[in-house]
């Protein structure tokens, strides 16, 4: 029992030293814009009442994935928001400076300097606590690097939006700042033996590769300390939360991360547990992620993977995003043309885009954001007004469950 103690600990100290060291090496390639560029950026990013928020949104993947790093990226591209991508250990060097490359080759985010890639990899196991760790040291970035955004949005490869971010920024304009939008219950059924009473070991919080996670023999009572809630990884933070996570001036945050070291699938119940738990934003909880899902019967550990057949239910859900999807599935191509507005290789368009449609046959390029105006205004469609009125409909009933 003692080896396993030790090992608790060492997981658990690894674990807050990812959480709350904020790294400097991360690839600044996407902004090597003079000093007067990002003046002139930052001047035209309106923050006063009436303006539309900013998402920070932190986009996560694996070796062989650039190509669908980017894509996803350009499709939630808009230039209000902050964007940090993360490959994990599972890729190479050279597919990292790979997709620093990208970024920075590309026009509009050279422009606006709001796009980040990380420089230094995480190894991670998605069953044990290692993307917890990175999922918070990512967000720990983002409130080093901007001072701005209001929201913190987790997205992986494997998803993609189902709306244009003016819908998305137009529902959220008249959202009070504080509320976080949480999947949670603590209704743990099963998972209370399964998850909560069996220990597992995550290697990946101390080895440099990916690794897979392992359980111990011994088990452990359910805590009383604090009740527990599980629900959807998936979550869109308001910054103030972000903060009191990261920056854990109250000792609760700590505890948790101590305990969630060793929890099976802790992101699944991390944010959850410790936003239900804490008196000051216990009442910030929208039971909602804003992510549409189809499960197998009886459901599995991931949702099903989406095709064309799913498009009418998926648009129909009013979601803001949707998983998961087959890299170069044609039902992204449905979305890219119908929604996103957006050319194979160019950014999901918004009233900051000024090209005409009119004009590609003399431009020779679809991408009708190669110019742009006024980053503050945005014009949803009928479909994002709708989003709005769902927004307004849910917040209305906060708390936890």
């Amino acid at each position: 029992m003692r080896l396993l103690s030790l090992s608790s600990w060492l997981a658990a100290a690894v674990l807050i030293s990812c959480a709350f060291v904020v790294s400097r090496s991360f690839l600044r390639e996407g902004i090597q814009n003079s000093n007067s560029d990002i003046e002139t950026i930052n001047k035209a990013l309106r923050k006063s009442h009436g303006d539309p928020p900013v998402f920070a949104y932190w986009i996560s993947g694996t070796g062989g994935e650039n190509r669908r790093i980017i894509r996803l990226l350009k499709a939630v591209y808009h230039p209000r928001n902050r964007y940090l991508i993360h490959l994990d250990a599972g890729s190479t060097a050279d597919e990292r400076t790979e997709l620093a490359r990208a970024v920075r080759s590309e026009r509009v985010f050279k422009a606006f300097g709001n796009v980040d890639v990380m420089g230094k990899s995480y190894a991670v196991d998605r069953t044990g606590s290692s993307v917890l760790a990175a999922t918070l040291h990512g967000a720990a970035v983002l409130l080093k690097i901007s001072k701005d955004w209001d929201w913190f949005i987790t997205l992986s490869s494997s998803d993609y939006p189902i709306v244009t971010q003016d819908d998305l920024l137009h529902a959220f304009m008249t959202v009070p700042r504080d509320l976080n939008f949480v999947d949670h219950t603590s209704d743990l059924g099963w998972k209370e033996h399964e998850r909560f009473q069996k220990i597992i070991v995550d290697p990946s919080l101390y080895m440099d590769a990916n690794a897979q996670s392992f359980f111990a023999t011994e088990t452990r009572q359910t805590p009383d300390a604090f009740r527990i809630f599980t629900g959807s990884p998936w979550v869109i933070l308001s910054r103030s939360f972000i903060e009191h996570v990261v920056y854990a001036w109250d000792n609760l945050p700590r505890k948790l991360l101590m305990y969630f070291a060793n929890v099976a699938y802790s992101v699944e119940s991390y944010f959850q547990t410790a936003i239900c738990n804490s008196p000051q934003f216990i009442n910030t909880t929208v039971n909602d992620d804003l992510r549409y899902f189809v499960w197998d019967d009886p459901p599995g550990l991931d949702p099903l993977f989406l095709n064309e057949s799913n498009y009418e239910a998926m648009i129909n859900s009013k979601a803001a995003f949707a998983r998961r999807f087959i890299g170069g599935d044609e039902v992204l191509n449905k979305v890219d043309d119908q929604i996103l507005r957006r050319s194979s290789n160019g950014v999901s368009y918004g009233k900051w885009c000024l090209g005409r449609e009119e004009d590609i046959s003399e431009t020779g390029s679809e991408d009708l954001c190669l110019t742009w105006g006024d980053i503050n205004l945005i014009e949803p469609r009928p479909e994002g007004k709708e989003l709005r009125e769902l927004v307004a409909k849910i917040i209305e009933r906060r708390g936890c469950v």
